[in-house]
């Protein structure tokens, strides 16, 4: 069976004035419709750009990312913005809402980006509003809410068009642990009970834990979890 996804000697470097940054060295993996993966890493490894990569918000250097049969490598600026609308639901640690508009029409603008307004099952939008909790807060604008409903919103809006794959980037990173809980049980029932694939970027172990598989990057490429000594020391194992 052919993999969901599947990257392929990916390189990617930065510039820094006269300077070259090398992000990813050369990272191959594959991940099956389906699956829940962790991408860990401490900071400078690689992982953001992994993420920008995926979700074909910039291109790799050298190498491919195949998602469902399209090659990103082959397909326009135009072609991969259709294909995010189309596929892609995206959480960000920062959140990205828009300020003027309440939490209801954050998460219906995902909607009228993929074109999809009033096509999604009204009973499937109120059942992820009602089990993040945001069911009393839909007329809130971001100002109104805290961190935490921020965050929820943003997952609700990721998840509204029901995209075959969840790129979340640091999802708790600015949360607490209960609702770091709610965040990361959601998409594991997405996960679970929509079948949709979860790509998660994380430095926490506990995060990373509701994953089904872990893939770890340092400086640039996949190590053994044993090859990450942060990894290991946050664990509470000897480093």
């Amino acid at each position: 069976m052919a993999a969901f996804i599947e990257a392929e000697n990916l390189r990617k470097t930065y510039r820094v004035g006269k300077i070259e940054v090398p992000a990813l060295r050369s990272i191959s993996f594959t991940v099956q419709r389906g699956e829940f993966v962790s991408i860990v890493g401490p900071s400078g490894s690689g992982k953001s750009t992994l993420f920008y990569l995926l979700g074909g918000l910039t291109r790799a250097d050298s190498g491919r990312i195949v998602i469902d049969g399209d090659d990103f490598s082959k397909l326009s600026d135009a072609e991969r913005t259709t294909m995010r609308k189309r596929k892609i639901g995206f959480v960000f640690q920062k959140f990205n809402l828009l300020p003027t508009l309440d939490a209801n029409s954050n998460i219906q603008i995902a909607q009228d980006i993929a074109g999809k307004n009033g096509q999604n099952d009204p009973a499937y939008v109120r059942k992820i509003t009602d089990l993040l909790g945001l069911s009393k807060r839909l007329h809130h604008r971001p100002s109104e809410l805290s961190g935490g409903e921020q965050q929820r919103v943003a997952l609700a809006r990721a998840l509204v068009n029901q995209p075959a794959i969840v790129l979340a980037d640091e999802p708790t990173g600015n949360l607490d642990s209960q609702n770091s809980e709610i965040v990361l049980s959601m998409l594991r029932q997405s996960n679970r009970e929509l079948g949709q694939t979860i790509m998660m970027i994380t430095h926490n172990p506990e995060a990373a834990s509701y994953a089904n598989r872990i893939i770890h990057l340092r400086d640039g490429q996949i190590v053994a979890p044993e090859q990450d000594p942060q990894w290991v020391a946050k664990r509470g194992d000897p480093a």
